[in-house]
């Protein structure tokens, strides 16, 4: 049932946020932490966030434009190796509390925590109807590749921050998908080196087969919806599905950061 899940998620939001540059890993991530250590849902989400920019770039790479690509990809790669070895740090931090909730121990870790916390943030900006508008100014392009990457390589939540500091940046529709398609995979490949040289190998038991055959049919779903979005002429609203998501992250979060989950 998970298999069927996964596909029908990457398939749908692959296709819907083709466009817009964010929403896969942030509805994938949380589904992966229902089943894998957090730690290891960020990193087993890189990879299918990869493997989806990937085959993006392949089909719209060619419209990246180089400028943006220079001031905002290359500070947020940068910054996603800071961001992931944070991750990685508190990956590996004794536990904060714990406690009995319905008759069961729970216990609160800093990584949880910290990614917790982050998906109520990231939340509260899904649900916001003040996001659809909300842009910045030109000049803060690098800005916003230090705290895109630095949240990219952190949680995965990175997607949004992109989209709000690239929309007035002058792009066509196709450089915007093109560019955004080679500094998510900048981003992509930097954080996924970290996650390798710190806690990720570590937890191949963990994943096992089924977890690497859910990221392969996750992977290969997001490839299909992706192409399928490319073939769509004009841009979906994102309204309804970033209410989806920001629900699920916020409860989510709300059950990493108290331990629940």
């Amino acid at each position: 049932m998970i298999y069927i899940v996964a596909a029908i998620v990457s398939i749908i939001v692959a296709g819907l946020t083709f466009f817009s540059g964010f929403g896969l890993g942030t509805l994938l991530m949380p589904l992966f932490a229902l089943f894998f250590p957090v730690q290891v849902a960020v990193a087993a989400t890189a990879v299918v966030h990869l493997a989806n920019n990937l085959f993006k770039v392949a089909i719209v790479g060619r419209f990246a434009d180089s400028r943006i690509v220079l001031l905002f990809g290359i500070p947020a790669a940068l910054a996603a190796f800071s961001g992931a070895w944070l991750l990685g740090r508190l990956s590996v931090m004794p536990e904060i509390a714990s406690y009995t909730f319905l008759g069961r121990e729970t216990v609160i870790e800093p990584v949880k925590l910290a990614i917790g916390v982050l998906m109520v943030i990231f939340a509260v900006f899904e649900l916001s109807p003040a996001l659809d508008r909300f842009s910045v100014s030109p000049r803060w392009i690098p800005l916003g590749g230090v705290l895109s990457g630095f949240f990219g390589g952190l949680s995965g939540h990175q997607g949004a921050l992109r989209t709000i500091f690239l929309t007035r940046a002058g792009l066509s529709k196709e450089q915007f998908v093109g560019t955004i398609a080679v500094v998510a995979t900048l981003v992509d490949i930097v954080r996924i080196s970290v996650y390798g040289l710190t806690f990720f190998t570590r937890h191949f038991d963990v994943i096992g087969g089924s977890g690497w055959m859910l990221v392969g049919v996750a992977s290969v779903s997001a490839w299909v919806g992706s192409f399928g979005g490319s073939r769509m002429l004009k841009k979906i609203t994102m309204r309804g599905v970033r209410i989806i998501v920001g629900t699920l992250l916020l409860l989510l979060g709300i059950g990493l950061g108290s331990g629940v989950v």
